[in-house]
């Protein structure tokens, strides 16, 4: 079977593996620190205090290394690529896979597009002037030509690079996440040589309403492990391992969370972070006495941005690649470049729409968090389920790594990450602590209403298990074939002679 163009549709005939370990964990860990440390931390600090974000980032941090394992051994026993897809499609059926993949892909995106917004904010740090030429205001927002350019110019970038091939986006991504990594230490050495205890004071801040109000920041931030698990059939080392560097890269994101946070509340007190834009940028110039380190740190958030912006791309055209590929969606986005072998059409339906977003400013940027954070949960909690029934109903299945072992602490693992999910969830519901605006709630709505165009196309009855996709992409073709001849040149002929034979039948019947 091929795709328009004569690529192979069949993700294991056309993707490659190429991806080392080093690729791997660059791309994970690059995905979760992207540019919120920078331009949120002051928010997190200002609503819990410096100990009381620091504590939700590293039980936030827990809930994800849970929900983590349950990703770990399924992708070592099924490293496809477009992970939940395949996961939810083996365990739940088709239409619970459409769910699951809907709900990572929207979260992909917004973070997508966040990044692209966030990158001119960061470089109007730096340089100022790209501030010209007004356009509109968005929701108290002003939009400025040459500031959307520059995001726009990224987006252009970002997805030429992810159509030239995955092993140079994981190259570049690799020594851009090792210069992120130089501008943390150099963060934390300002913490240790220049930064006050006394500016940490209080310690925590708003009781229960602060910490829940950063926790529901957490899917957001950590949103990323599940790229590993996207390009798994592009992995070029044991499946066993690919499962172990998820893990990996949760904590090793959870760590660099805690350490941004009271590194930044060391160089500024709550109320100077309060009044700034861009709080850890300004907390470094604080801890060096420096404008310029400042201007060093914003570098170090453009790392973020081009890191978590390449490895969501990369995670979302996988998934819609793979959904396309079964059949879920449009044939289009299951086309592979004849040359790179990467998924071209999925990659630039994305850009595309990471073009647009620098035109709507920057008060996208809370609304984007917002609106995609509950899509991820929902996805997390049908990985989980799908963890259980498949420890449950396959317990044969071939496992490289078994999480747990093999008694029942596995499948305690997996409902407990069902329920961390579902308690998340709740938090991002009216009435609650931390509930979310009207705007995500738009945007969330907006999204999920697309996605039941698709879902409802999805025929009934498909059997899970390991001939679920099989079973899905021989009734989508028949049905596919079913309307080509229902539309193609026979029938519209035979319908043109039906009135010719029904007046003949009445001559005759006369």
């Amino acid at each position: 079977m091929t795709t328009s163009g004569g690529a192979p549709a069949q993700s294991g005939a056309g993707l490659k593996k190429v991806l080392g370990k080093w690729d791997i964990l660059a791309i994970g860990v690059g995905a979760m620190i992207g540019f919120g440390w920078v331009v949120l931390t002051g928010d997190w600090i200002t609503s819990a205090g410096p100990l009381g974000a620091a504590l939700a980032m590293a039980v936030g941090g827990g809930i994800m290394a849970i929900v983590g394992l349950t990703y770990a051994e399924l992708v070592a026993a099924m490293p496809k690529a477009g992970g939940e897809h395949n996961y939810l499609l083996r365990a739940l059926g088709a239409r619970w896979s459409f769910a699951g993949s809907w709900g990572i892909v929207g979260g992909y995106i917004t973070i997508v597009a966040f990044e692209a917004v966030a990158l001119p904010k960061s470089v109007a740090y730096i340089f100022p002037q790209i501030n010209q030429v007004k356009l509109w205001d968005i929701a108290g927002s002003e939009v400025f030509l040459f500031w959307a350019l520059v995001g726009v110019a990224g987006a252009v970038v970002i997805t030429w690079i992810n159509i030239r091939g995955i092993k140079t986006a994981g190259i570049v991504q690799t020594f851009v996440v090792l210069f992120l990594f130089l501008i943390g230490a150099m963060l934390l050495t300002g913490a240790f040589t220049g930064g006050q205890a006394s500016n940490m004071e209080p310690f925590f801040l708003n009781g229960t309403a602060g910490f829940f109000g950063v926790m529901i920041i957490v899917p957001f931030m950590f949103v990323g492990f599940d790229v590993i698990p996207q390009s798994a059939e592009e992995c070029n080392i044991a499946p066993r391992k690919i499962g172990r560097y998820v893990i990996i890269s949760v904590m090793i994101a959870t760590a660099w969370y805690v350490m941004v946070i009271m590194a930044t509340s060391s160089g500024m007190n709550a109320s100077a972070l309060a009044g700034s834009d861009l709080a850890t940028a300004d907390a470094m110039g604080a801890l060096f006495n420096s404008e310029t380190m400042a201007k060093v740190l914003i570098a170090g958030g453009i790392a973020g941005i081009l890191t978590s912006w390449n490895s969501l791309l990369m995670g979302a055209s996988r998934l819609l690649f793979a959904m396309a590929h079964s059949g879920m969606l449009p044939r289009w986005f299951a086309y592979l470049h004849p040359k790179y072998r990467t998924p071209s059409h999925a990659l630039l339906f994305i850009g595309g729409l990471s073009v647009l977003a620098p035109f709507f400013g920057s008060a996208m940027l809370g609304w984007l968090v917002d609106s995609g954070s509950p899509s991820i949960v929902v996805a997390y909690l049908l990985v989980g389920v799908a963890f259980v029934i498949l420890r449950r109903r396959e317990p044969q299945m071939n496992r490289p790594l078994r999480v747990g072992g093999r008694g029942n602490f596995g499948q305690l693992i997996g409902v407990l990450s069902v329920l961390l999910c579902a308690w998340l969830i709740s938090l991002y519901l009216p009435g609650m602590p931390a509930a979310i605006g009207w705007q995500p709630w738009v945007l969330f709505g907006s999204w999920w209403l697309l996605g039941m165009i698709f879902i409802l196309r999805i025929p009934r009855g498909i059997t899970p298990g390991e001939n679920a996709e099989m079973e899905l992409m021989q009734l989508m073709s028949i049905r596919q074939q079913a309307k080509l001849g229902a539309s193609g040149p026979d029938a519209v002929a035979a319908r043109a002679a039906r009135p010719n034979r029904q007046r003949a039948a009445q001559r005759d019947g006369r």
